[in-house]
């Protein structure tokens, strides 16, 4: 049986968990432990399973374990082993019989200088309301009912300003956004360090893509390509939800939308969350916003 463990994690009652984290290179990172093992997972909505990192988990797996190819940071990673886990356990909040993918990490962990355990994806948060908040650092785990209602009955501290409704396609939420007035489709993916911009988009889209230098980056396959970086101007869900410009990368996200399983024509990371206090609830499908404090300077 195995538990995996959040050694800072507030406990709030039964239902709700709050957990603090540090942002390395723009990835959010949380301090666990696992089997034994002490040490920083990233928190990745783009990957679709429990991701362990090879070089510090047994990988004798059982007979009928299965390959697969899954998706997260940044690019596809092919044919990973499947192990299943019967218990994870976070400070009281136990989830039964879960996935888990088991490859080799060892470059991450070389080029953020972090000790990585794994990745924690969409089998593991789908079944709570996940508040990403970057202006405390934390993360707020809510267990959820079979129709999406919070079990915890209480509020958060700020009010909700906004919302609005997303697509889930396979794992991957997909929200409609407008760069000025043209609609596209972008993945929303906590382990992007940087929003991504196919670049094959039109040009019409392109023209509000300012670039600014060239960007060599290490995909969790170990995959290395060099890209166009710079700022997207004029980016917004709704005429109340909108955004500063952001960084963004231009890349071809072909392999991606093969792995989404849907077309998407870019990808918002790190500088949406950076800017929005974000609640992502799965099952009812819908992104919540939430105030700043009145304090904030």
């Amino acid at each position: 049986m195995a538990s995996l463990y959040f050694p800072h994690a507030e406990i709030l009652n039964k239902h709700t968990t709050r957990i603090p984290f540090k942002l390395i290179d723009n990835l959010i990172v949380i301090e666990a432990e696992l089997l034994n093992k002490k040490g920083n997972f990233i928190v990745d909505t783009g990957s679709e399973t429990l991701i362990l990192n090879k070089a510090h988990f047994e990988t004798r797996i059982p007979h009928n374990a299965k390959t697969k190819q899954t998706s997260g940071v940044i690019d596809v990673i092919d044919y990973p082993i499947e192990k299943r886990l019967k218990q994870f356990k976070i400070k009281g909040l136990i989830l039964e019989d879960k996935n888990s993918d088991v490859i080799d990490l060892s470059h991450i962990e070389t080029s953020k200088k972090i000790h990585l355990l794994g990745i924690i994806g969409y089998n593991i948060l789908k079944d709570y309301e996940v508040f990403i908040d970057m202006y405390l650092n934390q993360i707020t785990l809510s267990k959820l009912d079979s129709e999406g209602q919070k079990l915890d009955p209480r509020g958060y501290l700020e009010p909700i300003i906004d919302t609005i409704n997303f697509k889930l396609k396979k794992h991957t939420i997909v929200l409609e956004t407008f760069v000025d007035k043209h609609k596209l489709k972008f993945a929303l993916d906590t382990g992007a360090e940087y929003n991504q911009l196919n670049k094959s988009t039109s040009k019409k889209v392109l023209n509000y893509f300012y670039p600014s230098k060239r960007l060599m980056l290490v995909g969790a396959s170990g995959k290395k390509i060099e890209v166009l970086a710079g700022k997207l101007y004029r980016v917004k869900l709704t005429n109340t939800i909108y955004f500063a410009p952001m960084e963004t990368i231009l890349t071809n996200l072909n392999q991606m939308n093969e792995a989404f399983g849907t077309s998407i024509d870019g990808v918002l990371g790190y500088e949406f969350f950076r800017q929005q206090r974000t609640i992502i609830n799965y099952k009812k499908e819908k992104l919540y916003f939430v105030e700043y404090p009145l304090n904030k300077q």
